[in-house]
């Protein structure tokens, strides 16, 4: 497996549609950047958030989430509350190949201000808006800024392709249109 330069992502992105809408360069001026990098992608957040509220006191259950745990924000400037956390999804979507993995790690602007952003890997064959775990792990309130830089997301192309892939065991997160919640299968 080899991690994918920025001429290799330009191509995929333009012959097989991986990233739309994409954006060949780095954008820089003015905002948190977004775009093609040298050996990955810089996604956006959209403006669509779920906002972790503790109203309810409700256990935080992966096999039973209650949606009542989250509210609803859209906007230009998300604010998470301390030690707290939103989900949220890429302005970009996503068709990954079948001999393609990806890792997403946050952006360092936004984990220098104690806000990480968790994503899993997108597998091969997963198609979809990525659903983002932003977390405000300081003691303030935190500002996201939508339709700006929040990941970066990196390549590896394997010389083969998988034997089953996430669309061949109908993964239940095949795509995604919106922020998506826990779930089960079945």
């Amino acid at each position: 497996m080899s991690i994918k330069p920025d001429r290799w992502i330009r191509r995929m992105a333009m012959e097989q549609a991986m990233i739309e809408p994409f954006e060949e360069g780095q954008v820089r001026e003015g905002v948190i950047s977004f775009g093609t990098s040298s050996y990955g992608y810089d996604i956006r957040v959209a403006d669509e958030y779920k906002i972790f509220t503790n109203v309810y006191s409700a256990v935080v259950d992966p096999k039973n989430f209650d949606p009542q745990s989250m509210v609803d924000f859209k906007g230009d400037v998300c604010i998470i509350p301390p030690n707290s956390f939103a989900l949220a999804r890429t302005v970009e979507y996503f068709r990954i190949p079948r001999s393609v993995l990806t890792i997403c790690v946050g952006k360092s602007t936004y984990a220098r201000c104690g806000i990480i952003v968790n994503v899993t890997p997108f597998e091969p064959e997963w198609e979809g808006f990525v659903t983002l775990e932003i977390s405000n792990t300081t003691p303030l309130p935190a500002k996201i800024y939508s339709f700006e830089g929040i990941a970066q997301v990196l390549f590896f192309e394997s010389d083969e392709e998988c034997e089953i892939s996430y669309a061949d065991k109908k993964g239940k997160y095949q795509y995604q249109q919106s922020i998506e919640l826990p779930k089960l299968e079945g």
